[in-house]
């Protein structure tokens, strides 16, 4: 599947770079939802994790002790306010912070027992290649978490996606994401399966996805 704008690490650094000093002020309202609903799944889970465009943190308090949560972001103005956050807050269970290009992780595989990835998918330059990258780090028969606006397929909604798909680079993520992406990707990788997709507040506008590694 060709993504419908192209973006580059450039773009996302230097968008995010201007987002930072407002992105609670503008985001915390209509991506709550999706953050709180993540860290849901993840807390039944618990164990080591990897959360995949942590930003400035806004999710981190949400997460119980029993997650041992390791964040990493291409953003240093974005990941510096999230470890004022950490520091600000007492949170004990976050082992680390770091600037990582999320479809080069450097760590090892099969390093977290799960991963989250926060409305990242629409912002990294390849999609398919940062899922490879996520599966790799984590173990086998754990999950990976991802929250995302997929795009519309027609109407109203669908126009304006188009029309701010043009503006990607400024904007610093990808308004038009079609489904197609996250399937045809799942349709390579048999050892991957979706086992829960649903619509969440507000309006719908973003999606959680949770996908199963098959054990060795």
């Amino acid at each position: 599947m060709t993504l419908p704008k192209a973006l580059t690490h450039a773009d996302v650094a230097d968008a995010y770079a201007r987002w930072a000093p407002i992105y609670d002020l503008a985001f915390t309202f209509v991506m709550r939802p999706g953050r709180r609903a993540a860290a849901a799944v993840i807390n039944q889970l618990g164990g080591s994790v990897l959360d995949v465009g942590v930003g400035t943190g806004l999710e981190l308090p949400m997460f119980t002790p029993n997650v041992k949560l390791t964040g990493i972001d291409l953003s240093a103005p974005m990941l510096d306010l999230a470890k004022a956050r950490v520091a600000e807050l007492g949170l004990t269970n976050i082992a680390g912070l770091h600037v990582m290009d999320a479809m080069n992780l450097t760590f090892a595989d099969a390093s977290f027992d799960a991963a989250v990835a926060p409305y990242v998918l629409t912002v990294v330059p390849d999609p398919e290649r940062t899922l490879d990258e996520i599966v790799r780090v984590v173990r086998p028969g754990g999950e990976i978490v991802i929250v995302n606006h997929i795009g519309a397929e027609r109407g109203i909604v669908a126009a304006c996606e188009q029309w701010l798909g043009k503006r990607s680079e400024k904007l610093g993520w990808r308004p038009e994401f079609p489904w197609s992406i996250v399937a045809d990707w799942l349709a390579k990788h048999p050892n991957v399966s979706l086992i829960e997709r649903r619509t969440l507040a507000p309006f719908g506008l973003f999606t959680l996805i949770r996908l199963k590694i098959a054990n060795a």
